[in-house]
């Protein structure tokens, strides 16, 4: 079949102009206002749907597939028929569904709705996935509309398998109703030339009767009996171009019968498979939900006994506590140990990667003490000092979750004051008046006892290797930085 691009090609409408007044009277006042404010009305909406509406056009698909053919690229018939659909659609939507870019225009009746704001109508069906569903619900329920131009409209805003196939009818359709209106226009000349003979005829017999004949008549009547001739050569040659083109017709009409079954027939098992897919699925859907409840049910049933067991187990370990009479306080044995070694403690370690660092705050009651403005200064100086302490302690709050290890930052600033910290196993602390962060963080280490794991972030040469003649473990900003993440 030929394709119907260039019978169905878009070509720009003409506005209508507003009738059924006489010039100089109140009612023509009236409506050419009228007039004036609703095309305003239409060139706004056109503007702002121009401005709002996002390029949507050429771009590919999620799945792929071609993109979509652009609401003005659509052939003349079936552009018109989306828009004549889409602007009955907007008198009956709801507030909500309707488009910003055609509010101003949903009071008018449909016909002035297609003429004034095809454009911004377009645009929308293009562009607003909400607005373009209405529509094709609209088309859906168009029962009635048969004809292979509103089948072509349907398929574009169904997005049908057979939407190029129904262009390619639709277009067969508009050539088949331009040939008949060719034909019909041929008829029309055929018979006022037939009209024109049988007037000259008797006109010739009427000059032949009522004079004599002589030279100047006889050259009058040649002249029109050459006219005759004349019109005689056109009449027979429009009569063979009349009964080609309703031979081409006739065989158009054939083909597009024929192509227009096939369409149909297609979009019949099409819409059968869809069907057959849905109930399918349905079926799947309410499996998934059974085996859901089951196993909820399952899990519930065996989430109870755990909490049985778990209830025995601690009830048992009370009263061995009891029966034993346990009391805490003591020392740790590592603790011990530590007290009773002779020697002296081996010399502190000290690291900048960020994956051994991470392995110390693992190690069971390690200690974090951060050198705050220094770390915060190294990763992100170009913050504020607030900012800098809120995403220091933010991070940290993270890290402790993570790594369960006891974590307090030290910062400078005895007036300065901040939030909760967001989370436990954190504490933040501010130098007091005339005393610096480097030596509260001294004060600290020296109060650990011998034996805990001490770890201490600074980029500060002289802290670090104070510090670190305590026993504390060292790290550098960047290390703790890289770990945090």
């Amino acid at each position: 079949m030929a394709n119907g691009g260039d019978l169905l090609s878009p070509a720009p409408t003409t506005p209508a102009q507003p009738t059924g007044h006489e010039p100089g009277t109140a009612d023509d006042v009236g409506g050419t206002a009228e007039a004036a404010t609703d095309e305003g009305v239409a060139s706004a909406v056109g503007a702002a749907s121009a401005d709002g509406a996002p390029p949507a056009v050429g771009a590919a698909s999620s799945d792929g597939s071609a993109p979509p053919r652009a609401v003005a690229a659509l052939p003349d018939p079936i552009r018109l028929k989306v828009i004549g659909w889409a602007a009955d659609v907007l008198g009956s939507a709801r507030p909500i569904d309707i488009p910003g870019s055609l509010s101003r225009v949903a009071r008018f009746a449909p016909a002035k709705r297609a003429r004034l704001a095809a454009s911004a109508l377009g645009q929308a069906v293009q562009n607003d996935s909400a607005f373009r569903a209405l529509v094709a619900e609209r088309a859906a329920s168009a029962v009635g509309d048969v004809d292979p131009v509103s089948a072509a409209a349907r398929a574009y805003l169904l997005r049908t398998p057979d939407e190029q196939q129904l262009f390619d009818a639709a277009s067969d359709a508009v050539r088949d109703n331009d040939a008949r209106a060719r034909v019909t226009e041929l008829e029309r000349t055929v018979q006022k030339l037939t009209s024109q003979v049988r007037r000259l005829t008797t006109e010739l017999d009427a000059v032949n009767q009522q004079t004599p004949p002589d030279a100047q008549v006889q050259l009058e009547t040649e002249r029109l009996r050459q006219r005759l001739r004349d019109q005689g050569t056109r009449l027979r040659d429009l009569q063979q171009e009349v009964d080609a083109g309703g031979i081409l017709a006739a065989e158009q009409i054939s083909g597009l019968t024929a192509e227009l079954d096939r369409a149909r027939t297609e979009t019949a098992t099409w819409r059968q498979r869809a069907e057959t897919e849905a109930v399918r699925a349905d079926a799947a859907q309410e499996r998934v939900t059974r085996m859901r409840e089951a196993t909820a049910d399952r899990r519930a049933a065996a989430d109870r006994r755990i909490e049985l067991l778990l209830g025995a187990l601690e009830g048992a370990a009370s009263g061995l506590r009891r029966e034993w009479d346990l009391i805490g306080g003591g020392d740790d044995p590592a603790d011990v140990v530590a007290a009773r070694l002779s020697q002296a403690l081996p010399s502190a370690e000290r690291t900048a990667d960020p994956s051994r660092l991470t392995a110390w705050l693992g190690l069971p009651g390690a200690h974090l003490i951060v050198d705050g403005y220094n770390v915060t200064k190294t990763g992100y100086p170009d913050l504020s000092l607030a900012e800098q302490r809120d995403r220091l302690i933010r991070a940290m709050a993270a890290l402790a979750a993570r790594s369960s290890s006891e974590i307090t930052v030290v910062f400078d600033g005895a007036a300065v004051t901040t939030a909760r910290p967001p989370g436990r196993g954190i504490r933040v602390l501010f130098s007091p008046p005339g005393v610096i962060a480097d030596d509260v963080i001294r004060d600290l280490v020296r109060a650990e006892p011998a034996g805990r794991v001490v770890i201490v972030v600074s980029s500060d040469r002289q802290l670090v290797e104070s510090v670190g003649r305590e026993g504390a473990r060292t790290a550098p900003s960047a290390a703790l930085l890289a770990s945090a993440g």
